[in-house]
């Protein structure tokens, strides 16, 4: 038996199992019994849980700035009959120019540990064939944006958390084909209602520590990199509200399922979303299980973003934010959709 520690517990989150349950459960029920959909081209409404979801997008920073947001994306799911989490998170640390498969039998996490899916894992390999490449101990524990979706995944399954299993998997620097191939290898399981994928990734990392200070004042201006120093942006355009488009232009792209279209998004603006690769091979996998463009049909799977945060109003190009985004996927029952 392998258990991946909680490396990031009392540092990204409290260690103490009694303190983070309360701060995890004073997050989910702060989300309203209908949520709205952000940056949607019409306004929708849904009651949660949503019907249907089968995968979500959630933040990875620190839980004191990201786990309101993320629990938007979690109160989403409805639990019954998924015995299986799927977590794809990017790589910070390893270059990766594939898809990582954790060693480990277990994952700790301050309420309890989680166990692998060993089983799906090696089944994983065999399809795959040269595909996986393996995390080691020290990178799966080195690595945040798996672990940061731990408390919550264990806090919604806690009444059945021995029924549940993980499948860790760590997202390399993908090209786009790539991305398509390893969501082609995923579809299977992203069809099946006893799984549910969690996506892991931040947006925008705005501020010159990031090396990332694009502005544009509106959208027929061209965008600019702000210096190093204190330069201020259009006061009726401050920089969070640029932050703010720019982070719904590429929302807006994923909401439509648009996989290539978001891959062009990002060519054109180089916004700093370090789960790119994880998102583009959750839109591959989509997009082998409905080659026709069904966003928008009833009948055709539904992607919206619920929330959306920054970790500050940034004024200044000294400054700096991260931003934080919520979403669920919904797939229609087999026997109603469009192929």
């Amino acid at each position: 038996m392998t258990v991946r520690k909680a490396s990031h517990a009392g540092s990204w989150y409290t260690d103490d199992g009694e303190q983070l349950n309360e701060e995890l459960e004073s997050w989910l029920e702060a989300v309203p019994a209908t949520v709205s959909a952000v940056a949607a081209a019409t306004e929708t409404v849904s009651p949660v849980p949503v019907s249907g979801v089968r995968a979500i997008i959630g933040p990875h920073a620190g839980l004191s700035y990201s786990g309101a947001t993320a629990a938007y994306a979690y109160k989403s799911i409805n639990t019954a009959g998924i015995k299986r989490v799927f977590i794809l998170g990017p790589s910070h640390h390893v270059y990766l120019r594939r898809c990582a498969l954790t060693r480990c039998t277990e994952y700790q996490t301050p309420l309890g540990n989680i166990s692998i899916d060993c089983d799906a894992i090696a089944e994983l390999r065999r399809k795959g064939r040269d595909s996986w490449e393996s995390m080691g101990l020290a990178v799966d524990e080195d690595e945040h944006s798996l672990e940061m979706h731990l408390p919550f995944i264990y806090k919604i399954f806690e009444h059945r958390i021995d029924d549940i299993k993980l499948v860790p998997i760590l997202v390399g620097n993908l090209s786009f084909a790539r991305e398509q191939a390893f969501g082609g290898l995923l579809a299977e399981y992203l069809e099946s209602e006893e799984n549910l994928f969690v996506v892991s990734s931040d947006f925008c990392h705005w501020g010159s520590r990031f090396r990332y200070t694009w502005y544009r004042a509106s959208d027929d201006v061209r965008a600019v990199q702000l210096g190093g120093k204190r330069e201020s942006s259009n006061p009726a355009t401050p920089i969070w509200k640029s932050v703010e488009r720019l982070d719904f232009d590429g929302m807006r792209a994923i909401a439509r399922l648009d996989h290539a279209g978001f891959r062009q998004y990002l060519d054109q603006t180089e916004n700093t979303i370090c789960g790119r690769h994880p998102i583009g091979v959750l839109l591959g996998a989509v997009a082998h299980l409905f080659p026709v463009p069904t966003e928008g049909a009833d009948n055709g799977p539904r992607l919206r973003f619920v929330k959306y945060a920054q970790s500050s109003k940034v004024t200044e190009s000294a400054d700096s934010s991260v931003s934080y985004a919520s979403a669920y996927l919904c797939l229609p029952p087999k026997e109603t959709r469009i192929r």
